[in-house]
């Protein structure tokens, strides 16, 4: 009996770690990707093949990208990206397909945010230190609006 109660509280602990996958984006169709011609299709003929696009290009060629990914997430952890697969579509100046891309994961480029924060004047305060000040009556909240720049002070005050 034990044994069995055992199994079960293992079996309910391995379920809720099991990976969910999730498909984002374009869904591929190999078929009306290869019925696109250079020189012969156009942005309204794409547009019927394949949909609308997922981004369209902002500055240099006219291109669009239609983006699909597959993503794994194993319980609370961040998700990851198991795979993406990227079809650009570039177009010449009369509108019609002048070349075809296929990019993936290996293909993509890092890009490094930056993180840093601006500082600001004046001191960041707890949430006690706010609740105080904030109270009517209490001695020091006077002082601390006279410290704190943009808590007024200026003329007619």
């Amino acid at each position: 009996m034990k044994k069995v109660v055992l199994f079960v509280a293992a079996s309910i602990a391995l379920a809720g770690c099991s990976p969910v996958i999730s498909n984002r984006g374009y869904l591929e169709n190999q078929d009306a990707e290869a019925g696109i011609a250079a020189g012969v299709d156009t942005k309204t003929t794409i547009e019927q093949k394949l949909g609308d696009p997922s981004v369209q290009a902002a500055f240099g060629t006219d291109a669009w990208y239609y983006i699909s990914q597959q993503e794994r997430q194993v319980a609370f952890f961040d998700p990851t990206i198991t795979s993406r697969h990227i079809l650009a579509i570039y177009f010449d100046k009369e509108g019609k397909v002048s070349d075809m891309k296929h990019f993936g994961l290996e293909d993509g480029n890092v890009v490094a945010f930056e993180s840093r924060t601006t500082p600001t004047r004046g001191r960041e305060m707890t949430f006690l230190q706010q609740l105080f000040n904030a109270t009517p009556g209490m001695p020091g909240a006077q002082d601390q609006q006279e410290r704190n720049p943009g808590g007024g002070g200026g003329p007619g005050r």
